[in-house]
């Protein structure tokens, strides 16, 4: 029997367009700032009041991440920064970041991430460390996004890995911050399923939130898999790249989408809230395709292994 046989329920007990659509509310996205620089305007592409993550990406200026989060909340959208341990040089630093952050932007919620950068700038070393600090809450940050990864990470450990989420889960019992956990992307939703229910029979109590990839090219999809590092899941395009007419094929995460909603809706136990969209084929794609499957308008495939949407997303 497969992951997603294994539910309480069965598919004549649920509306599933309902549960797609309930899956999709609410959705986040991520820019930088690189291509913030190339868009004219954000309310061309989203709606207001739409999450937005802001990447802080290595050898980047967190001065370009707190421009294009003010930008964002001035086009009326909700910016979502991330912070990334291993890129501060100093806790100066880090707290002159967040003042800044605070008195340019003016956020509630962030990102806090470890950060790619395999020898650290400063003393913090990991995420755990900028929690610890307690200068979120001293600048009025409660909802805070950490990292999760369910098909491991290339640069820590299974066991380590485990144990900072355990750390986390404690941390927000702890104190009055409110932690969610936000993944990588992922291409099928069996290793995510099996993830979600191994970190829960360890304890985790955060609620999460998947990384789905936008509308992409094949090509595209492989090139930005590689580079993230992303596991189990890679075979999935992999087999679909030898049919080399394919590689130019825009591929739509639907089957994903239908299979998460679909345990969602099935299984209390559920720790899967809602997707973060990364529009790795560009965010105009991805934000048109994505409001169509909130707005409902779209056909589910008769044996529910994904859905069609009705309206253009050029």
């Amino acid at each position: 029997m497969s992951v997603l046989e294994m539910t309480p329920m069965q598919d004549t007990d649920i509306d599933m367009k309902a549960a797609v659509r309930d899956f999709m509310e609410g959705f986040t996205v991520e820019t930088t700032p690189g291509a913030s620089a190339k868009t004219a305007d954000y309310r061309e592409m989203l709606r207001p009041g739409t999450s937005v993550a802001v990447t802080f990406l290595p050898g980047s200026d967190f001065a370009d991440t707190i421009a294009t989060a003010a930008r964002l909340k001035q086009e009326g959208f909700r910016p979502l920064p991330h912070l990334a341990a291993r890129s501060m040089p100093s806790q100066q630093a880090f707290e002159d970041c967040l003042a800044r952050l605070q008195g340019e932007v003016g956020v509630d919620e962030v990102i806090v991430l470890g950060g790619a950068v395999p020898t650290p700038l400063g003393p913090f070393d990991n995420s755990m460390q900028l929690l610890e600090s307690g200068l979120l809450d001293h600048h009025g940050i409660r909802r805070i996004g950490v990292a999760g990864h369910p098909e491991g990470s290339p640069d820590i450990r299974d066991e380590d890995v485990m144990d900072a989420l355990k750390w986390k889960n404690a941390f927000a019992e702890r104190t009055d911050a409110e932690l969610y956990v936000i993944t990588q992307f992922c291409f099928q939703a069996e290793p995510i399923i099996a993830w979600d229910r191994r970190i829960q029979a360890e304890g985790n109590r955060l609620p999460i939130r998947i990384g789905v990839p936008g509308l992409a090219t094949l090509k595209t999809l492989l090139h930005h898999a590689r580079n993230c590092g992303i596991g189990a899941s890679m075979g999935f395009l992999v087999k679909q790249a030898r049919n080399v007419a394919k590689l130019m094929t825009v591929n739509a995460p639907d089957k994903l989408i239908v299979d998460l909603a679909h345990y969602k809706a099935t299984d209390p136990n559920c720790g899967i809230h809602d997707a973060h969209m990364y529009p790795l084929g560009g965010l105009r794609k991805t934000a048109a395709w994505s409001y169509a499957v909130v707005d409902g308008d779209f056909e589910l495939k008769p044996d529910h292994s994904g859905f069609t949407v009705n309206r253009s997303v050029e």
